[in-house]
């Protein structure tokens, strides 16, 4: 395999900040300039490349040409299968904030008999699935705590640790970072989107571990929950668990960690390739 390496923050910081409409043209000069300098990208039309990227650039570098990108991979965190993403080609890599000095965010191990709210979401009105959400449930429900702005004397970590279930909306893009921060929390993710191809679903039965629904279904979300009987819940907390090294990043990497997951999305992918003798 080969990675193709743009990096937004170089480009900018070493020659000039382009608009989002020019980055798609950066990403396809700099791919014929490596067919034309190495025999490695037309052996396989591109097949045994991949580009990896968590911008909301990603998604569009095919659009400019798509006949050269037929069949490159993309390995993406807006997974949006309404905007060309193509599961069984494209990778979803999950979302997920870095702190400062860290490498993702806090590890919570509370129990589920201490947790003792159902659900919780704090999180700006970014995009119509929040606004929905905000609509039925801001601050309207004390089982269902939906805040748009969390008040000065809550602790978002703590509340996430302290939920049995929390609400993973999308905002303007279909991934979000808080599908991670519920897990390492060992929250149970409820994930609320239309269009999103799960990370690692080659894999991983998310329903295993997650409940997935539509938003229409927005207005049920209380009721969904409190249908859910107790031994469920429990082994969907236990298994929420079990998934948690699979979303970790680790210096050195680690066995099952998240780059070994991806790596394996990408074998998965490279499997079927054959390359001319």
């Amino acid at each position: 395999m080969f990675y193709i390496p743009m990096s937004m923050v170089r480009i900018v910081h070493f020659m000039y900040e382009p608009s989002h409409y020019e980055i798609p043209r950066l990403v396809t000069h700099y791919i014929h300039f490596l067919a034309h300098k190495y025999p490695y990208w037309n052996r396989s039309n591109g097949a045994d490349h991949f580009l990896l990227s968590c911008h909301d650039w990603a998604p569009e570098v095919s659009s400019l040409k798509p006949d050269l990108y037929k069949h490159f991979i993309r390995a993406l965190c807006n997974a949006n299968t309404s905007e060309r993403f193509q599961p069984n080609r494209d990778i979803s890599i999950p979302e997920i904030n870095i702190p400062l000095g860290k490498l993702g965010p806090p590890h919570l191990d509370q129990p589920p008999n201490k947790r003792p709210i159902l659900a919780f979401f704090a999180g700006g009105a970014h995009g119509y699935i929040r606004n929905v959400l905000f609509n039925y449930w801001k601050e309207k429900d004390a089982e269902i705590q939906v805040f748009e702005r969390l008040p000065h004397n809550l602790n978002y970590t703590k509340l996430m640790g302290d939920s049995k279930f929390c609400l993973c909306p999308s905002g303007y893009e279909v991934a979000s970072p808080r599908i991670v921060e519920a897990i390492t929390a060992g929250c149970v993710p409820m994930i609320i989107d239309d269009h999103y191809s799960l990370p690692f679903s080659d894999v991983l039965d998310w329903s295993k571990f997650s409940l997935i629904i539509n938003s229409d279904k927005i207005p049920e979300i209380k009721k969904i929950l409190k249908a859910i009987p107790t031994e469920t819940y429990s082994r969907m907390q236990k298994r929420v668990k079990q998934v948690q090294r699979h979303f970790l990043i680790n210096r050195p990497a680690k066995p099952y960690d998240m780059l070994h997951m991806i790596l394996h999305s990408l074998w998965l992918r490279r499997i079927n390739v054959r390359l001319p003798s």
